[in-house]
């Protein structure tokens, strides 16, 4: 999956004091885009030698020697806003600088979301100590959020439910997923998404393992279930525009092994589903 970059060291400690070196990547975003050329279909992020203007620059994280700082929406020579989320087909890129890319994403909209406090709408400052927002008139802190969300494998025998969503252009298929309400637990979360999605009742719910996925702001938490009696699809198109049993052999796989979800549909492909 995305995070898993050994034997790259990633550290998520917070250095405000880090002075930027040449060598080091600025992350830019504009809305779900990254400042980056894709030229010969690779992922190139911009360096701080690549910048005319260098202030304002924001430490993030690094990865072994490298850091990595958020820079706010600008231009820059040779590089240009692209979502290279949209269709992860024919870019390559190094695992480390994807994952890169969807912290910084997640820090860059707690960073873009918190500029004012939401008590008393004073303007926020940087926290010279730890990562954090602070309000200076009420005092309010504000720390990054993770918004906890489920993965959820559907199956039936020998089959996997796998779907498409309705609001969104992407070629490949997934699989059925949500975000935890208030007062609700993870399975209890299962079984809402899958009925609301497909129409479903679901038995056997077992948690498979977790995933960071910083371009929505969550952590994502991956369960395995299966279908309790009838088994017919009924969709909801607001939200999904397809949904079908994937016999095992010939699941429709994603292009890369990123995502978590793609990871459980080859493993149920693969006959070794937990």
């Amino acid at each position: 999956m995305i995070q898993d970059i050994k034997p790259h060291q990633f550290d998520n400690q917070y250095h405000p004091e880090r002075e930027p070196e040449p060598d080091d990547y600025v992350l830019s975003y504009q809305s779900q885009k990254i400042l980056c050329n894709t030229t010969g279909e690779e992922l190139r992020l911009p360096r701080v030698k690549d910048l005319s203007k260098k202030e304002n620059l924001i430490y993030l994280f690094s990865i072994d020697e490298k850091a990595f700082f958020l820079m706010p929406e600008t231009a820059g020579v040779s590089y240009s806003y692209q979502n290279v989320w949209r269709n992860r087909r024919g870019i390559k890129a190094e695992q480390e600088l994807m994952f890169a890319v969807a912290t910084g994403k997640h820090l860059s909209h707690w960073y873009r979301t918190n500029r004012f406090c939401g008590c008393c709408g004073h303007a926020t400052e940087h926290d010279k100590k730890e990562r954090a927002l602070i309000c200076p008139s009420c005092g309010n802190k504000v720390y990054p959020r993770l918004v906890p969300a489920v993965i959820i494998a559907v199956t039936n025998g020998d089959t996997i439910l796998v779907t498409k969503y309705g609001d969104r252009d992407l070629p490949f298929y997934a699989l059925v997923a949500g975000f935890v309400e208030i007062g609700e637990t993870l399975e209890e979360c299962v079984e809402r998404e899958v009925m609301e999605e497909v129409g479903l009742h679901v038995k056997n719910i077992r948690y498979y393992k977790s995933q960071p996925w910083g371009i929505v702001d969550d952590v994502l938490m991956g369960f395995w279930c299966e279908v309790d009696g009838d088994p017919t699809i009924h969709l909801d198109h607001q939200e999904l525009k397809e949904g079908i049993w994937a016999k095992r052999g010939e699941v429709p796989l994603q292009p890369d092994h990123f995502s978590l979800t793609g990871e459980m549909m080859r493993v149920f492909d693969e006959g070794k589903a937990p």
